[in-house]
Parts: structure tokens; C-alpha cells; sequence
């Protein structure tokens, strides 16, 4: 059967529809009423004004006047005219900073949902970054629980197996490690915490991982170990500490604080870490 293919819906894809261009505002806007009323009362003031100069004086008479008297004439008939439009021009300058503080207002807003986004956005990046760290460090957790789990299984050899005298024969050495290898890495750590639960005298439980100097060398590998993937596990766990929980709780975590139990014990050549070495000697 074939798949469907893949792709966002139809409705994501679909363009947007153009404006119509018949609907779209002609040019700027005209000029405003207050300006009209302006303009009609200046026509009717002139108008009034020469009237009056015709009925009453005569335009002869009128340009014969010395020019002190036509000046305080004109001064006295443009005054109206000036204080109107005064008035006219601070209604208008006004309307123009109230949408001129509209448009800032608009502005700030768009400023806000702009700084919003790139909260959201910079909160996406490093939730995305958060988790592929997280998801780096379990590749890299269950590569150590891997090294951990060959540990514990030397460990277990080297009190169980035929050279230490221990009871497990080499077929029952030979099925943990098939077990370990099929995805249980965890399968010698449950079986040290089973002999450790199972005796009853702490002197032989604390031999099991501190008796010899092989077994503390092993011991002590585990525990750095564990400690350092501890440490890793704190850097990409959230604030809950799921992932460090997780690991304290499982069967590597419980055969960690055994084994820092058994340490504080331990002779102090054993102990040591430096002193007894953290790697497998051949």
C-alpha cells in the first residue's frame, strides 16, 4: 500500500488572497472639517469686510487713507481672523498628537508582543537544547552502565568464581555475561547485592568486595565511576532530579552505597583509590 505523502495539511499551505484594489483607501485622507469651517468663516469675514468698505466708504475714499489709518483698520479686521485660526490650528495640532500617541501606543505594543516572541522563542531554543543534552547524556548513561555492569562482573568473579573459591561454575559465569550483553547490565550488580544481603556475618560481607586487594581495586573503579556519572547526571537533570534519583535507585545505585559502606571499613591501603588503582590489571 502506498503512504500517504507527507507535508503540512492543505489549509497550512494555502496563500493568502490578495486585497482587492477598488477597496483600498484613495490616496491620503482630505482636509479636516475644522480647516472647511476655518476656510467658510474667513469667506464670509472678508466678504463682510468688503461690504463694509464699499457701503460705507468707497474703495477711492478707502485707498486714499493715510497709511497709519489703513494699517490699524487692517490690524483690527485680520485680528478675528488671526485668533480663529490660532484656535483652529491647536485643535489640529492636537488631534495630530493624539494619533501620533496612537501610533507610538501601537508601536509599544508591537515592541511587546515582539520581545514576547523572542521570550517564547528563546525559551523554545533552550528547552530544545535542554532535552538533546539530556537525551546526549542517556546514550552516554547507558554506555557507563555498560562499563559498570563489566565491573560488577569482575567484581562477582573474583569471590565467586573457580579462582577466588567461590560456588559458581564457568556455565553460570558464562550465562551472566550473556544476560549483561543482551541489554542487563545491571545482572552481577543485583547478584553482589543478593550474597551481601544473604550473609550474615558483616566480616565476610565486607570480604566479598574489600577482602583482597583485586576486589578493592574493583570496588573502588566502580565507585569513581559511579560518582562521575553522577556528577554528568546533575548537569543535564532537570530541577526535579529524575534522572539522578533514577540512577541512586537502581541496582548500580544500591551496590554504590554498599560499597561506600564497606569502604569506610576498608583497611586504608584498600581504600584508597590512588593507591590500589582503578583499572584492570592483566
Amino acid at each position: 500500500m502506498t503512504a500517504p505523502p507527507l507535508g503540512p495539511p492543505a489549509a497550512a499551505t494555502a496563500r493568502p488572497v490578495a486585497a482587492d484594489p477598488a477597496s483600498l483607501p484613495d490616496g491620503l485622507p482630505g482636509p479636516d472639517w475644522r480647516v472647511w469651517l476655518g476656510l467658510g468663516l474667513t469667506t464670509v469675514w472678508l466678504a463682510l469686510g468688503a461690504w463694509y468698505v464699499t457701503a460705507h466708504l468707497g474703495w477711492s475714499a478707502f485707498l486714499d487713507q493715510p497709511a497709519d489709518v489703513l494699517g490699524s483698520f487692517l490690524e483690527g479686521a485680520f485680528a478675528p481672523l488671526a485668533f480663529l485660526w490660532l484656535v483652529i490650528g491647536y485643535f489640529l495640532q492636537q488631534k495630530e498628537l493624539t494619533q501620533n500617541t496612537a501610533a507610538l501606543r501601537g508601536q509599544l505594543r508591537e515592541v511587546q508582543r515582539t520581545a514576547e516572541q523572542a521570550v517564547i522563542q528563546s525559551q523554545k531554543i533552550a528547552a530544545s537544547e535542554f532535552h538533546a543534552r539530556q537525551g546526549t547524556f542517556l546514550q552516554l548513561a547507558e554506555r557507563v552502565h555498560a562499563q559498570m555492569g563489566s565491573i560488577a562482573g569482575l567484581l562477582f568473579i573474583s569471590s565467586q568464581g573457580a579462582g577466588g573459591g567461590g560456588a559458581v561454575d564457568g556455565e553460570e559465569l558464562s550465562r551472566l555475561w550473556s544476560e549483561q550483553k543482551r541489554g542487563d547490565p545491571e545482572v552481577f550488580a543485583r547478584r553482589l547485592l543478593e550474597l551481601a544481603i544473604a550473609m550474615d556475618d558483616p566480616d565476610e560481607a565486607h570480604a566479598l568486595f574489600y577482602g583482597t586487594e583485586v576486589r578493592a581495586r574493583h570496588s573502588n573503579h566502580l565507585i569513581h565511576v559511579f560518582e562521575r556519572l553522577l556528577a554528568r547526571a546533575g548537569e543535564a537533570d532537570g530541577e526535579d532530579g529524575m534522572i539522578a534519583e533514577a540512577m541512586r535507585h537502581g541496582a548500580h545505585g544500591f551496590l554504590y552505597r554498599v560499597l561506600l559502606r564497606e569502604r569506610a571499613r576498608a583497611r586504608p591501603e584498600f581504600a584508597d583509590g590512588e593507591r590500589t588503582g582503578r583499572d584492570v590489571r592483566l
